[in-house]
């Protein structure tokens, strides 16, 4: 193939507002047609066409990544109740499988006081499960490469173990879909029970009998809108409905508490929120408000339980707080219950955000955000207002987070460091001093933590606000305006792009690429206030921020300023979409993953997955007001001048149920339409088979991905040489 595809156009108009918008692509929203799936596997053909002379190149990167995971990795274990949990991913294998012991090594963790009164038998029963368990070999509960069937994808959605420990409820996704079939195990024979629920979300809980199990139902725009309640041996059909939300903006999650008392279920748009909790010991009761809703109000609840066996909960909420605050309340059992039961615990704290509590038998751990890192705040339960005892992170440019930690009555935590070239190290935080001790670190082969350098900086945006970036290189690549540089970058949702371990990136570093990521407003690195500031009206400075970030480091001198790329996934590759728009000329390549770019198109569409409950992030299009803030940023609507565009990649995937697989085939089109000359410089690696909105599922093959999308920038970089 020497030509990309050009698509046929088919005459739509779209208006809104007195506005007229052609739309002559607008038939590839038929995606099961065979015109569009032809369509699709054409740019494919393209793609594979126009990248085979980079071949070499990828073969060199993938086996160098993969030289980076360990042969057999192993978790760290998580202990619970009488058995250490942990997963290990085989040799030469994609998945990974779950496996527990028998803990000899320490005491058998206490559970919530009120459920031990209650459950003298359960308790019985799981001490002859521990028994039966109790031989020196480990006992392998699930192996995801088992599940795995011809169409190349698999995904867990849930594996929680039932408080009796003879059960494992999981849930697999085939196609990357999102859909999960519901499966439960005998973790005494092996075998699965005949109870299936064919469609389910993500969140679970166990009642505390183990004989029920709540879980999500999304809709058909992919809304988790139900909580159902299956009980063991009987029919799905016969399931009972917990929870309806008719909000379109909201959708519904749960999960159990660390203490096993209670489950929390919560409803939450992009500003507000409203909990209900069931207690686990009366499944049957109706789920009760802990604080009902309130326009703009979030909150979230933590189940606590004292040493005298009353019990109350936690709230992490921004009533009265713009970057939140600690509350209590009482476990609503009988009534619903208002914000009038609250009760102040520990107010907002100047410079940080306040993100989560958890609780244990002694203690509060407060997941916090200052200075644009993550940190942890240990507290004794007679002192939750005072200092504590914090927790920072370890490595340069990293973080420190709360690991997986299901035992109530621990008095050490175990915490995770890692960073973008630092593999995670596990380690036992001591609840009253704080004082770690490693107990697990990510094997990394041939990998030196020691060659590489991560710094901060900061970029002033157009109206004069800091712009802070991470800047990651190996210590042989100078800051002098020779190197070229990749960004990333994302910016919604006030999510912080977490500063993870990535096997793929040295061989970017190694290459002598400088790799800056952008903490652009939008995002939640400085707190609430940074998510107000990129959200809505003000969703431009997301895309601002990021050029000037660029800017900055070529009038600063510090990378090239002719060999700048830039990379984003989803709500990043919107900010790629609009970046490439705005300031063509500024990059060399962009990297454009899974796009959101038919902005409004898809706004104005509530049947799209997501869209209803997008309007508080991005804009609410019937609105003339807020059709104008869309319609100006929208990449499809904004197409860059033609004779300045840097060379792009794109990806999709046909069976991605975030974004679209044809907005970005649309885009594309377009855009290729718009300049015939730059045209062949336009790729669209779309995913015609199985495949999620992140890429390929398993280890080796996302790093096979990866790989693709490096060499394809290092030779646009001139960067290809070792």
């Amino acid at each position: 193939m020497t030509t990309p595809p050009r698509a046929p156009q088919q005459a739509y108009e779209h208006v809104e507002h007195g506005v007229r918008r052609p739309d002559p692509y607008h038939w590839m929203r038929a995606t099961d047609s065979p015109a569009f799936l032809s369509h699709l596997e054409a740019e494919r053909t393209w793609y594979e066409s126009a990248t085979g002379h980079l071949r070499s190149l990828v073969d060199a990167l993938r086996a160098e990544m993969t030289g980076r995971v360990p042969a057999t990795d192993r978790s760290v274990s998580w202990r619970r109740q009488g058995f250490s949990y942990y997963t290990v991913v085989p040799a030469g294998r994609e998945y990974a499988q779950m496996l527990r012991e028998f803990n000899t090594s320490s005491a058998v963790a206490q559970r919530d006081p009120q459920e031990e009164a209650a459950e003298t038998d359960a308790n019985d029963t799981n001490r002859a499960s521990r028994r039966r368990w109790a031989g020196p070999d480990p006992q392998l509960l699930l192996d995801a490469n088992l599940l795995a069937d011809d169409s190349g994808y698999l995904e867990l959605g849930l594996t929680l173990v039932s408080p009796d420990d003879r059960l494992l409820a999981y849930s697999v996704d085939r196609t990357g879909d999102e859909v999960y079939e519901l499966r439960f195990r005998d973790l005494e024979t092996g075998e699965d029970l005949a109870d299936i629920v064919p469609r389910s979300y993500y969140g679970g809980a166990w009642s505390a009998g183990s004989d029920q199990f709540f879980y999500t139902v999304h809709d058909d725009a992919y809304r988790p809108h139900q909580v159902w309640r299956h009980r063991l041996g009987t029919p799905v059909e016969q399931d009972v409905l917990v929870l309806d939300e008719p909000d379109e903006r909201f959708e519904l999650e749960l999960r159990s508490t660390r203490s096993g008392g209670l489950v929390v279920v919560w409803s939450a748009s992009r500003d507000t929120t409203e909990v209900w909790v069931v207690d686990a010991r009366t499944p049957d009761a109706p789920a009760r408000s802990v604080g009902g809703r309130r326009a703009g109000i979030e909150y979230h609840a933590e189940h606590l339980v004292l040493p005298d066996g009353t019990d109350t909960l936690l709230l992490v909420t921004n009533d009265g707080a713009t970057e939140y605050r600690l509350a209590s309340a009482p476990v609503p059992r009988d009534a619903d219950q208002t914000p009038a039961a609250w009760t102040p615990v520990r107010p907002e704290a100047g410079g940080e955000r306040l993100e989560r509590a958890d609780a244990f038998a002694g203690h509060v751990v407060l997941g916090f955000r200052s200075g644009g890192r993550h940190r942890l705040r240990l507290l004794p339960l007679d002192d939750l207002g005072g200092p504590g005892v914090v927790v920072d992170p370890t490595y340069d440019g990293g973080q420190v987070e709360l690991a997986y930690n299901c035992d109530f009555a621990a008095s050490a935590v175990t915490v995770c460091d890692q960073s973008w070239v630092q593999p995670p190290v596990w380690s036992d935080a001591d609840l009253d001093t704080g004082a770690r001790t490693e107990r697990h670190h990510k094997e990394a082969p041939g990998h030196d933590p020691a060659a590489y350098l991560t710094t901060s900086a900061t970029f002033p945006a157009p109206d004069g606000t800091p712009v802070p970036a991470t800047v990651v290189r190996h210590r042989d690549t100078p800051l002098d305006g020779t190197a070229p540089a990749l960004l990333y970058g994302y910016g919604a949702y006030e999510y912080s792009w977490p500063p993870e371990w990535d096997a793929a990136l040295p061989s970017l570093l190694d290459r002598g690429v400088v790799f800056v990521h952008t903490h652009v407003r939008g995002g939640g690195e400085n707190g609430r206030h940074w998510w107000l500031g990129g959200r809505l009206a003000s969703k431009p400075h997301t895309f601002t921020d990021h050029v000037a970030v660029a800017d900055g480091l070529a009038a600063d001198r510090l990378v090239d300023g002719d060999r700048i790329a830039t990379r984003g996934l989803s709500a990043g590759g919107l900010l790629q979409g609009a970046v490439l728009s705005l300031r063509p000329d500024r990059w060399r390549a962009v990297v454009a993953e899974v796009p959101f770019v038919d902005v409004v198109s898809t706004m104005l569409d509530p049947s799209i997955p997501l869209t209803v409950t997008e309007w508080d992030e991005w804009g609410d299009p019937r609105d003339p007001e807020q059709f104008r803030w869309l319609l100006g940023y929208s990449p499809y609507d904004n197409l860059p001048a033609a004779g300045s565009r840097p060379d792009l990649l794109v990806t999709g995937a046909l069976h991605d149920p975030r974004v679209m697989v044809f907005e970005p085939a649309k885009w594309v089109a377009a855009l290729r339409e718009s300049d015939p000359d730059w045209a062949p410089r336009c790729l669209f690696r779309a995913e015609t088979g199985a495949g999620a909105h992140i890429g390929p599922s398993g280890r080796f093959a996302h790093l096979a991905y990866e790989a693709e999308v490096y060499a394809w920038l290092l030779d646009r970089l001139d960067a290809t040489d070792a």
